[in-house]
Parts: structure tokens; sequence; C-alpha cells
């Protein structure tokens, strides 16, 4: 487990006990590289991920999907495949931004998962699939950090239940995409304070942050 994992306040009954890489490996996500993840700051509107020093990691929403949702098994499966696809993308932008200043936190140190919200796009008032769609998002997240709707699990249960989030999914907005996930997560407070003290609480990261972490990784 990360360093910061094994000395936090995870009772034993809740403790991870798997590597979360080697699940990450099992589902094919693609998890890039420091020179495709790792970017400026400059010129940016939001941030990917907030570092608070609670411990609190917010990730900003990314929509993606065919377009408009409705209820069509089909499409339904459509706008899932496309929550399950931003899960991954955002995983491999929380490993990025914990992993990218060397503090020694990676993915094994997510304690839990907080809350998810899936904003669903429809513009049908009689759709009420919205939930379904977001499912697929919830369900890949568990499928890493742990829980009963993951694919790892058995008959409902998990070794591990770190990816069980408070969750909202709703439809009823415009866009040219299907849904927008986004989520918070708990790191123990000592890594993101190592992360705050050393680069800063957001990333992508300011310029000269970027060049000073682009220089110490050699």
């Amino acid at each position: 487990m990360g360093k910061y994992y094994d000395n936090s306040i995870v009772p034993d009954h809740l403790r991870r006990n798997y590597d979360v890489y080697d699940r990450i490996k099992k589902l094919n996500i693609e998890m890039g590289s420091f020179d495709e993840d790792v970017k400026s700051l400059k010129g940016a509107g939001i941030s990917g991920l907030v570092f608070h020093e609670s411990g609190l990691v917010y990730l900003s929403g990314h929509g993606v999907g065919p377009g408009q949702m409705y209820d069509d098994p089909d499409r339904i499966k459509e706008g899932q495949n496309a929550a399950e696809w931003v899960a991954g993308s955002m995983i491999r932008r929380l490993h990025w931004g914990l992993t990218c200043g060397g503090e020694g936190g990676d993915l094994n140190d997510v304690i839990y998962t907080v809350k998810a919200i899936g904003m669903v796009v429809s513009t049908d008032v009689a759709f009420d699939g919205g939930p379904a769609v977001m499912n697929g998002f919830s369900q890949q997240w568990q499928s890493v950090f742990g829980g009963g709707k993951g694919a790892f699990a058995v008959d409902g249960e998990d070794v591990n239940y770190g990816g069980v989030h408070a969750r909202s999914a709703i439809g009823g907005f415009t866009g040219r995409f299907s849904i927008e996930p986004e989520i918070i997560v708990a790191i123990p407070p000592e890594l993101s304070k190592a992360i705050i003290e050393n680069r800063g609480w957001i990333f992508p990261l300011p310029p000269a942050m970027l060049e000073k972490v682009r220089a110490d990784r050699g």
C-alpha cells in the first residue's frame, strides 16, 4: 500500500489489501505519461484537481459521450460506456496529480471516495435514465478503489469499499456530449499537506512549478 495510507486512520476491517494499479492494469485503463499528462496551468480558466489540507481532493468534471440521452437500452449503454471511460480518465488525472511532484504518494493512498455528481445530457422531460447512465462511472470507480458494484466484487462484496461514494445523478442538461461526472476523494492529510507545501494546491501546475518538477525528475 501507499506509505501514507499505511499510517492513515482506516480501521482494519475497511483497510485495502490490494494494489490498485494491479486492478487498473486488469481493466486496461491507460495511465499515460508525465509528458502527456502533467501540463502547465498557463492560460487555464479552471483546474483539473484542487488539494485541500484536510485531505479532500476535488476533481473537475469532464463531459464525454455521443450526445443526448433518452430512454432506450442501447442509448443508455452508450452513455454508460462514456461514463466508464471518463472514470478511467479521471483516475489517470488523479494519478499524475498525486505522483508528479515526488512527495511519495500515489493512487494507493486514496483512503475513500466522498461524493460524485453525474450531470446527464437530456432534453427529454420524460427521461429517467440518468442514474443508469452514471452507473457506468460509479461501477468503474468501484472496480479500482473497491465496492460491491465493481468488476472484482463477488456476490456484491469486495475486499474494500474505498470506491463507494455518495452520489447525485440528474438529467435535463443541454450539450453535445452525454454525461459530465465530477468526484471528491479523501487522501491522508499528511500527503495533501506535503503536496501543497512542495508544489501548491492546484493541478495542472503553475508554469514555474512545472519547470521545477521537470528539473527535479531529471
